[in-house]
């Protein structure tokens, strides 16, 4: 197994345990990201899928009649294509140029999913606390990009104290509110 295949089993097992959990009527309960729902963080994380394999999204049920399998099928289906290297380092061409599921996983996917991760469990009133070892990775990794990510995947930094554990200051990071 490779080390981003093995990262992303292991963020991916977080939000599954928040998914199942989420009471039939909390979907509709608004969550962090402006506009969207319960509902919506997961038909983010289903829609975008597509993006790490090449533009193809796996099959399976529609987030609005089955959230919890909707995710279920893309989890599978994208931790058995990153566990056969033959598909997870195959190239593609992305908008950021040639590169390997694999690599976009490490580099964008994994922290989308725990950062959604966090909103769902806002969004449901469920544990927000997230994996300590990837939250200091996902943050140290995201500091250098500040001024790109603004606008396009974040809205403005929430202040937070200097002080403020490490998972604060990435949900601050984000524009979520901690």
């Amino acid at each position: 197994m490779s080390e981003t295949a093995d990262r992303y089993r292991k963020v991916a097992a977080g939000f599954t345990q928040r998914v199942e959990a989420v009471p039939d009527d909390a979907w509709d309960r608004p969550a962090p990201c402006e506009g969207w729902v319960a509902r919506d963080v997961v038909r983010h994380l289903v829609d975008v899928a597509g993006f790490f394999r090449g533009g193809v999204t796996p099959e399976g049920p529609g987030v609005d009649d089955d959230p919890v399998g909707a995710w279920a099928a893309v989890r599978d289906a994208t931790q058995a294509a990153l566990d056969d290297p033959a598909v997870a380092e195959q190239e593609m061409e992305t908008p950021m140029g040639t590169s390997t599921m694999s690599s976009m996983i490490a580099r964008f996917g994994i922290a989308d999913l725990l950062v959604h991760t966090w909103d769902l469990a806002r969004a449901t009133g469920q544990d927000e606390t997230l994996d300590p070892d990837e939250v200091e990775r996902v943050y140290e990794a995201m500091l250098p990009m500040d001024d790109r990510m603004r606008g396009s995947a974040f809205g403005p930094k929430v202040d937070v104290p200097d002080d403020a554990d490490t998972q604060t200051k990435l949900i601050a990071f984000t524009g979520r509110t901690p």
